[in-house]
């Protein structure tokens, strides 16, 4: 609880906090930031991603989301409502989100399963 009110002081662009050996992002390290829905009202669902698969943001088998890195694409991740307690495992298929302090979009399915309607804290968990 302490690290959210923290990163709730801090603001958005320094909400990032990694958690690995080095800075690297081996399978299992895990960063806490915000992170938001998208994909209802905003043009993106029915596109193609930057992963070449077309964009449903009310997937869930498996939950998709978008990451900063194009390294990330195809990558299964686990996403924790640090709020609730909530989890879900999705697959980066799109790059994104594009706004400091921000480490993962959510599309509608993933964020309805978190309890997040639009930000929330997140605990972000490479899977492999």
């Amino acid at each position: 609880m302490t690290m959210i009110v923290a990163l709730a002081i801090a603001g958005a662009a320094s909400a990032r906090v990694l958690f690995g050996a080095n800075g690297a992002s081996p399978a299992h390290a895990s960063e806490v930031c915000i992170a938001s829905q998208y994909g209802v009202g905003d043009g993106y669902h029915g596109r193609r991603t930057a992963s070449g698969r077309i964009f449903d943001t009310y997937a869930s088998d498996p939950y998709t989301i978008a990451r900063p890195s194009r390294n990330d694409l195809g990558r299964r991740f686990r996403i924790t409502n640090l709020k609730t307690g909530a989890s879900i495992e999705a697959v980066s298929t799109d790059l994104g989100p594009f706004i400091a302090g921000r480490c993962v979009d959510l599309g509608r399915a993933g964020a309805d399963a978190l309890g997040i309607g639009g930000l929330g804290f997140v605990r972000v968990e490479r899977l492999d």
